[in-house]
């Protein structure tokens, strides 16, 4: 490449002026560019899988948000450079030494050299050669970049690759970075990261009394509308926050949202090649070792019913059995199930394509014969967030009405919900999991019965789920919340809140926060914890309510009893055989890695490349 390089230091002409689709260089002050560009790399494609733009994406996290976003259109100038009449005009020399100058600390403080791409000499010309200021205007528009103001977002309605998807989060992040962060839970069994995009008014912290909800999408890769819904549903909420939208930033300000828009990427990258597309039966529903994913989480509903005739069965916290470990457990499965565990959900919705209907668990039928209507202890509450999905959504397929949605018609009876084990029984999902192992209530979005429908079908699934997107993240705040505190004042953490006649209880998070989904009525409410005297507390909710009541509970110290509380050890055990995805590397290899910066594994893993010019050495 740096032969390549050289050549086109000698030469500008070009044959052709293409449009620039870099999304982190769409809002440079020119639109044109052209490939090879200045590097020699010849494509898009060859662009987005560099590190140069791997480290372009990342900048402004990484610098901590100085010398933004100067650096990155100095870098943008580079990867994309402006083509005007069929000729590249390079960038001035002058200023990239002025960033030179004023940036060169930022890159010391984290020991990174500073990128050879911006090397002034090499790359950049001279006033009298013929030069473009890649920053021109920008000092103008500085209050605006301050404020972090985004250029406005306009959403692509297309199906975007993996390197796509992960560039636009990491972008979206970047634009609204005081109320967005990404962060990887993981990553797959071909080594791609499994990224969540998370949205909050304190992003990267659990706020006390704020509800969770997570969003899956692409759990089966072949799947592909929930993934590109969730991408596009990121952009909407970073922009629509900044123009003022009332009602998304009253959503943001008071809820914490997480969104893994793919949680199968290997299975997409097969689904997604041109000529399974369009195929309906497209390959890659499973995951690289051929897992199908939502069959390969613990099946602790199985223990629900052997256990159902004994006085004090539980449907909740139910402890993973040992004998789960010695099954094959893929790494999407893993990530996940360690994210449910260590963050306090309330909500959570997975999306999938095949069908029109929102299911909701239990998704294993009780009985041995077959699908079977078996609920959960909260039916009802079951019941109202499906509905408040499939009504929103109805409404706007109705509006938006095509032939992709005519397959959902056999559930019109059921207002487009249905109990999952009496449609399609299912051991080791994902919903029954979440609902017998944690605190969070998850249903399945099925949303049209073409599993990959063209791309100029997005847009109208766009318009068709939006409303029911929002609805069911504001739903989060519905029932009553509060905290469980000591005589003391202090939050007891893994205390017990109980509902009578819902056997079904939820566990306070780590400052004695808890949040209970109920529909309206009277319900009465208790809480306990091992040492503490059981408090109750009756509880009236109208149905008329917009936010959670607030209901909160002061423990008195009482003599410990040996109560049925899950041991709180037991409960943390989590791959207690080590033989998984946590396993220590040797100890050679972890020597060897803390001899390199802090961020160096994440350009070494995500490029697949050895990009040793980032280290000063």
């Amino acid at each position: 490449s740096n032969f390549s390089a050289s050549c086109l230091n000698r030469s500008t002409a070009v044959t052709e002026c293409t449009d620039i689709m870099l999304a982190y260089c769409d809002d440079m002050p020119y639109t044109k560019t052209t490939y090879p560009n200045i590097l020699g790399q010849r494509n898009r494609e060859e662009v987005e899988q560099s590190t140069e733009y791997l480290l372009l994406s990342v900048m402004n996290s990484l610098l901590g948000g100085e010398c933004t976003p100067d650096m990155r259109m100095l870098a943008c100038s580079v990867v994309a450079p402006h083509c005007e009449g069929h000729r590249i005009v390079k960038p001035c020399r002058s200023t990239c030494e002025a960033v030179h100058k004023a940036c060169a600390h930022a890159f010391e403080g984290i020991a990174m050299a500073w990128p050879y791409f911006l090397d002034c000499d090499r790359f950049f010309v001279s006033e009298e050669e013929g030069c473009y200021n890649p920053l021109e205007g920008l000092r103008g528009n500085k209050r605006k970049w301050s404020l972090g103001m985004p250029p406005s977002t306009i959403i692509q309605f297309l199906y975007h690759s993996n390197t796509q998807m992960l560039n636009i989060l990491e972008k979206t992040a970047e634009q609204c970075s005081h109320i967005s962060r990404t962060y990887s839970i993981g990553q797959s069994f071909e080594k791609r990261d499994l990224l969540v995009i998370e949205f909050s008014n304190n992003p990267g912290e659990h706020e006390l009394l704020e509800p969770e909800i997570k969003y899956i999408g692409n759990m089966h890769g072949n799947e592909g509308v929930g993934r590109e819904l969730l991408i596009y549903l990121a952009q909407y909420l970073c922009s629509e926050y900044m123009l003022g939208n009332t009602r998304i930033q009253n959503l943001i300000n008071t809820t914490r949202i997480h969104l893994l828009p793919s949680m199968n990427p290997d299975g997409y990258e097969l689904a997604f090649s041109e000529d399974a597309r369009y195929s309906r039966d497209a390959g890659g529903r499973n995951n690289a070792q051929n897992i199908d994913l939502n069959r390969n989480f613990p099946d602790l509903t199985s223990i629900v019913y052997s256990q159902r005739r004994l006085r004090h069965y539980r449907t909740d916290h139910i402890l993973i059995p040992d004998s789960y470990w010695d099954g094959k457990v893929a790494p999407e499965t893993y990530a996940v199930m360690k994210w449910i565990r260590s963050l306090p959900f309330v909500l959570s919705a997975n999306f999938h394509g095949g069908d029109l209907v929102v299911s909701y668990p239990y998704d294993l039928s009780k009985s041995p014969r077959g699908n079977m209507f078996s609920p959960t202890p909260d039916e009802q509450v079951f019941k109202q967030l499906a509905r408040t999905y499939a009504d929103a959504q109805a409404a706007d397929v109705a509006m938006a009405s095509h032939d992709t949605y005519s397959c959902g018609s056999k559930f019109d009876d059921k207002r487009g919900i249905v109990n999952g084990a009496e449609w399609y029984s299912i051991a080791g999902g994902m919903a029954d999991f979440n609902y017998l192992h944690t605190n969070c209530f998850e249903i399945t979005v099925n949303l049209g019965c073409d599993k990959f429908p063209p791309k100029e079908d997005l847009y109208s699934s766009w318009q068709a789920n939006k409303e029911a997107l929002l609805s069911l993240m504001e739903s989060v705040h519905n029932g009553i919340k509060g905290i469980v505190k000591n005589e003391d004042g202090h939050g007891i953490k893994g205390a017990t809140v109980s509902v009578k006649g819902i056997r079904h209880h939820i566990t306070t998070a780590e400052n004695g926060d808890y949040w209970r989904l109920l529909t309206p009525g009277i319900h009465v409410v208790a809480a306990s914890a091992p040492g503490y005297a059981k408090a109750r507390k009756r509880v009236h909710l109208p149905s008329n309510m917009q936010r959670a009541g607030r209901v909160d509970f002061v423990l008195r110290k009482t003599q410990l009893k040996l109560d049925d509380f899950p041991s709180v050890g037991t409960y943390m055990r989590f791959d207690p055989f080590k033989q998984h995805y946590d396993v220590r590397e040797s100890e050679q290899g972890e020597a060897e890695r803390q001899e390199k910066p802090w961020w160096w594994s994440y350009f070494a893993h995500a490029s697949n490349q050895n990009p040793t010019w980032l280290l000063r050495n």
